[in-house]
């Protein structure tokens, strides 16, 4: 009988109620490896504080942040979709070179054919959809490793971005609509506007998520424990806001990228299809038995990684005004895995949200940031970020199995 009632979900929701029991229970947490985003957390305060006593404050500056906001919001948009096959326990490789081809078409589309900014970016889009479900259906259908698809991706979407180019090698946009995409910026009341939605949705998600919880007598976490970290997160904001604000303010490209997180936020943890990436992930044999359509959820997961690719990059091409042949090269895939793990997306599946690309990113984008401000070489920043990835990696793969001897 008492076995029974420790089990009883209102017993649980007894035992954690209060701070303390809620701060005993993410300690508990802790030690099997559910560390969610603290090291990130952790890891921004640290490269904060350095990189702004190392460029003598000019990091931390309304000018700089602007930058930064800018800087990370392409390579951001790109992260969404490796965390969404990593979710999977899939990787996507070709994912860098897609956000090129997909630009380029865009530009050919627009500054060669006449074609207007809307049709161009949806041609854009489009074929970075369409290869999604080509490595997708290849994948499932074949029962090949993504790895093996999406590293002959890298290759054969590279010789279609030259192909795409031509020999000018370099197109110049000049499209208004095009430029706009990263060139718009919102500043004063509307800049506010954004940070109070985007506010409520990030108090509102927890809320709901305590009542659903309380209806089926599951444990839940005390309102006060969520208006202390509502009331952080606000500050948080708001005082981003505000120093974005003294110089050119919300660019149009990081409200892109904070809307499709979101948007894809509210599809894993609201929706149907949501569970289910998160079930084919944790395990693929079981969600099949359980009537899941794997090869479906697989195929769509990989459909949405590429045309997020294809996003990212057109966000690239809007910022830098141009498209050459180093599209989507050098740092580009890297980060985007890099920003995804570091996030707290786990590379064996099934752990992990979207949020991890936002935050992975502001690592990823500010340690950039602050060598580029410190005129560090371009060898020193590939080493520093494989090395954090590597790091990542190791923390990832030691709290699994601490997690797994726990149980």
């Amino acid at each position: 009988m008492s076995s029974t009632l420790e089990h009883d979900p209102r017993v649980q929701a007894a035992k954690i109620d209060g701070i303390g029991g809620v701060l005993s229970e993410y300690v508990r947490q802790l030690r099997q490896g559910d560390i969610g985003q603290l090291p990130v957390i952790v890891s921004l305060i640290v490269i904060g504080v350095i990189f702004q006593v190392a460029s003598n404050g000019v990091f931390l500056s309304a000018f700089n942040l602007v930058n930064l906001t800018v800087q990370m919001a392409a390579g951001g948009t790109i992260a969404i979709g490796v965390v969404l096959v990593l979710l999977l326990g899939e990787i996507d490789l070709s994912a860098g070179v897609v956000s090129g081809m997909c630009a380029a078409i865009m530009a050919v589309a627009t500054a060669q054919h006449g074609w207007g900014a809307l049709a161009g970016v949806g041609a854009g889009i489009l074929v970075g959809l369409a290869i999604g479900a080509f490595h997708g259906i290849w994948t499932t259908r074949f029962a090949i490793p993504s790895f093996i698809v999406t590293l002959a991706g890298l290759s054969t979407w590279q010789g279609g971005l030259l192909a795409v180019l031509g020999r000018t090698g370099t197109i110049n946009l000049q499209n208004e609509g095009i430029i706009a995409l990263a060139g718009t910026f919102f500043h004063g009341a509307a800049a506010y506007v954004c940070g109070v939605l985007f506010l409520a949705y990030v108090a509102l998600g927890p809320l709901v998520t305590r009542w659903r919880r309380q209806r089926a007598g599951l444990s839940v976490q005390p309102l006060v424990f969520i208006a202390v970290r509502s009331a952080a997160i606000a500050a948080c904001v708001i005082a981003v806001v505000i120093m974005l604000d003294r110089d050119r303010g919300i660019s149009s490209s990081l409200l892109f990228f904070v809307g499709a997180v979101i948007v894809i936020d509210f599809i894993l943890r609201r929706m149907r299809y949501g569970r289910m990436v998160y079930a084919v992930g944790g395990n693929a044999e079981a969600a099949r038995r359980a009537g899941i359509p794997v090869r479906t959820v697989r195929t769509v997961v990989f459909m949405l990684a590429s045309g997020f690719a294809a996003w990212g990059g057109i966000l690239s091409a809007s910022r830098l005004l141009a498209v050459n042949q180093s599209a989507g090269q050098g740092q580009t895939l890297l980060n985007a895995i890099a920003a995804g793990v570091i996030g707290g997306t786990s590379l064996f599946g099934g752990r992990g949200s979207v949020w991890a690309a936002l935050l992975g990113i502001m690592v990823i984008q500010s340690i950039s940031n602050g060598m580029d401000l410190l005129s560090l070489s371009s060898s020193i920043k590939f080493m520093v970020t494989g090395g954090v990835l590597l790091f990542t990696v190791t923390i990832d793969g030691a709290l699994r199995r601490n997690k797994g001897a726990i149980r």
